[in-house]
Order: structure tokens, then sequence, then C-alpha cells
């Protein structure tokens, strides 16, 4: 939904008289690629004075995608967060906390479920809160899944519908959260316990498998597992007599079949309950995704973890990624890395200054630059690149001075030599936010590169291997 009408949905949900005697908490997930978050300021007008709701919970999902440039990047990503928290003005009591999680892959959400556990217990309501594509139906699903709900609500309640495309989550979806009880707590943390001591090699075939695709898709990976199961009755067998008595030379005849009923929550189950509710996503302004088709997003959304390529240029070379963002290094003494982080599928090319215009006219909405595209027709109606100028300052050859953030595309980690000025020329489409982000979110990224390719300004790309956080790594293969 577009903020103004999100803003009216949400506060009339939350300006409900409290159910329970408190009012909800409000899980806001926060995709940390698209730090500073465009949402998040708007954060503090849901909680005006006539809003009972009990604080903020954020959650910096999409953690899993990032690689990490050096020891400690997740206690560095926090502070990120907690910082743009700080700016969007929400601290103190109505900063509840915050998370790193991947709710595709499971990292931390254990974390964030026994979080939720030990401080909101089963206090009210809660709602998740996101701007579209943060994964928050994604975290949504996943928490239905977990200890937080209801052992028999994932086979009653609808999943949330996961898709690039704004707009999916049209109602209110809601589970029932499970009530804490020192017994469930206490067999929950010796279910966490067992399964920390295992290795990968006491895995079933299956649960390899399944670990070894989402290790694929992400950096970091964690499993998401139920200690409380619903209990299944045994099954008894039917059967027709009639249905037995038939002769060699006639087919069996077809056994009337049973409407299944849906399966419903009993009167007892929901009448005191605490829900989780997935909202709709706030659309973001000024974000490139708006202008690009759903096959497009699709390639400019990361769905695998991000393989960074860093290339060194000199003065008056120009990178270009797809046709969504160009930067061009205009003025400086020495040449400077430059790092790609964006989704896989969109591709990097580097040209000279006097060769971009061209290379831009001819191959924007073709194979070439690949998104956008559609050929001559598609580029009409799409807006055209426009400038800005930005000035640098090195600080070293391992480490980024910035980020030059194009949109929702992904960004460019800067490093120059120590002093060195660096004057640069970056474009989006126009109606998009080019965003410089300093300190960058991943200082230390251009030194995780292969070698040099010969005849090239681009390194060898190199990926770093996936951690698992609730297995132990001695006896692993």
């Amino acid at each position: 939904l577009p903020p103004e009408q999100h803003r009216r949905v949400v506060s009339a949900a939350l300006r409900r008289p409290p159910r329970h005697g408190r009012g909800p908490l409000l899980l806001y997930v926060l995709d940390v690629m698209e730090l500073p978050d465009p949402v998040l300021p708007q954060l503090p007008a849901l909680l005006g004075p006539d809003v009972p709701a009990a604080g903020v919970l954020v959650v910096g999902n999409k953690v899993d995608l990032l690689p990490a440039d050096c020891r400690g990047h997740l206690g560095r990503l926090r502070q990120r967060v907690a910082a743009a928290c700080a700016r969007a003005g929400l601290r103190g009591a109505a900063l509840v906390d915050v998370r790193l999680v991947s709710a595709k892959t499971g990292y931390g959400v254990e974390g964030l479920v026994s979080r939720l556990q030990r401080s909101w217990k089963c206090a009210g309501d809660v709602y998740l809160l996101g701007a579209t594509n943060s994964g928050k139906s994604t975290l949504f699903n996943t928490l239905l899944r977990s200890d937080y709900c209801k052992s028999r609500a994932p086979d009653i309640i609808d999943r949330a519908t996961v898709s690039p495309w704004p707009g999916t989550t049209l109602n209110l979806l809601k589970f029932p959260i499970i009530n804490p009880t020192c017994d469930r707590i206490f067999r929950r943390q010796e279910r966490l316990k067992e399964e920390a001591t295992k290795t990968e090699d006491q895995l079933s075939s299956e649960e390899k498998k399944y670990l070894n695709q989402l290790k694929k898709q992400g950096y970091l990976v964690g499993e998401v597992g139920r200690t409380f199961q619903q209990q299944k009755s045994s099954a008894e067998i039917d059967f027709d007599p009639d249905t037995l008595s038939y002769s060699m030379d006639e087919d069996p005849p077809d056994a009337p079949k049973k409407l299944e009923g849906r399966e419903e929550f009993t009167h007892n189950e929901v009448k005191d309950a605490r829900w989780c509710f997935d909202t709709p996503g706030i659309v973001k302004e000024d974000c490139v995704l708006n202008l690009l088709t759903e096959k497009e997003v699709k390639l400019v959304l990361p769905s695998h973890a991000i393989v960074p390529r860093t290339f060194i240029l000199k003065p008056g070379m120009v990178l270009f990624l797809a046709a969504l963002g160009r930067i061009d290094y205009l003025e400086g003494e020495k040449p400077a890395w430059f790092s790609v982080l964006a989704s896989n599928l969109l591709p990097v090319h580097v040209t000279t200054l006097s060769n971009a215009d061209t290379l831009y006219e001819k191959h924007a909405g073709q194979e070439f630059l690949k998104v956008p595209m559609g050929g001559e027709e598609r580029m009409k109606e799409f807006p055209p690149l426009v400038p800005q100028d930005i000035t640098l300052k090195g600080i070293g050859t391992t480490e980024a001075v910035a980020d030059i953030k194009l949109s929702s595309a992904g960004w460019v980690a800067v490093t120059a030599h120590e002093e060195e000025e660096l004057l640069l020329r970056a474009y989006t489409p126009k109606g998009t936010a080019l965003v410089v982000r300093e300190p960058p979110l991943l200082p230390f990224i251009s030194t995780i590169r292969g070698a040099r390719i010969p005849g090239t300004p681009a390194y060898r790309t190199k990926k770093p291997p996936s951690f698992v956080e609730n297995l132990r790594t001695t006896g692993s293969r």
C-alpha cells in the first residue's frame, strides 16, 4: 500500500482498544541492504500518544545475502540498524530490541523467538510491519512453523503470499501465538541444546540435502524447528465389503469419496488468543523497483548470496550496473577500487568516458545491459539517467570510504588511497533516490576478491564460505 493508505489501515488496527489490557508490539522488518531505510522514520507517527502500542522490535532481515568482509561484521550491522532507529526517533522504551535474521534461511529466527517469548511472553498481539520486499511475509511464514505459533495453526492458517510484486499481502493474515509457559520454555531450551551438539555428519540425508540448498542461497544459515508437535490420532481404515466383491472381468468400483471439511480452531483455542498479524507492505517512494516489470524485479532483487565483484578503475573510466546505474570516475591522481554488491544476475560493464553514452544508447533495453528489457519501446517509457556529483576522500587501500547506493538496484563501495580525493558522477533513473552511505555497510569488501584478470580492470570473484549457526563445526565436512 502507498504510505498514507498504509498508515490509515495500520493505525486503525493499532487504535483498537487493547483486548488484553496491553497494546500490541510492532515487529518491524527492515531490509539491511536498504539502509538508510526509507520507511523507518514513519514508525514514530504510528506510535502517537493515542496508540497504546508497547513498542517496536526491529528485525534486520536478509543478513544471509551479505558476505562477511571481516570478523564481527554482524555486530557492526546491528550497530548500523540501531543507529538508524535512533535517527528515526526510536529510542528508549519505544525500541524493545534490534535483531538480525534471515527469514529465508532461518538464521537468527530461533533467537528471535526466544527473545519474544522471554520478554513479550503472551502479553498482547504482534503486528509485522515493513516495506515491500523486506521479507516480512517470509518471516511470517517462518514464524508460523516455529515454536512461536500454536502447534495446530500451520494446518489451518493460510500462508502469506511471498512475491516480489507489491500488494500480495492484501489482508491481515494472522496466527495464534503460543503461551510460553515455564514447562514449554524448558522443553524448547532442551531441544535447542540437543540440536546444537549435532554436526552435519549426524544429520539425515534429507536434512543434509536441505542444508546444502540453503548454503547455496545464503552465507548465514539456521534451522527453525518445532518443540511442540500436533498429536496425530491413529488413522482408522474404513472399507466397504461390497467394493471388494467383483469378478476378474470387472474393474473395481470407485469408493465413494468423503468430503473433507476444512480444519478449524475450537472456541477454547482462540477465545483468549494473542495473534501475530501480517500487514500489507509499504511501497517505498523514489524506488527504482516501482519503475520495473515483475520479470525485471526478479532479476534485480537478490535471491542468492551476493558475490562481490571488484574492479580497479582509473580516472576517465565508467562502471555500469545494468542500465539502472552508472558511476563515472572523473578526477583523481591514482586508480581506485569499486566493489559492486548487487544481484548476481545483473551485469556489470566497464568502459571509457568517451564510449559510455554510446554504449548506453546502443544497449539499454537489450540483453547486454539486461534490465530494463524490451528494446526501444521499453526505453521510450523508462526515465533517463540523471547525474549527481560526489566528492570522496580515500582512507586506505583496504577500507572503503563510502557506498554509492543506486536506489534499490544495489550499491558500489569505493576504496581509494589514503587522502586521495576523487570526483565521481553517479547516475540513477529520474525520480529514484541515489544515496551516498558513509560509513559504508561493508567497509572491507574490496579485500574479498580473487586475482586480477589479466588485461581487464576486473578481479576474479571469490565467494566466502557459509556458516550454520546451530550446528557444531567439529567433525563436519
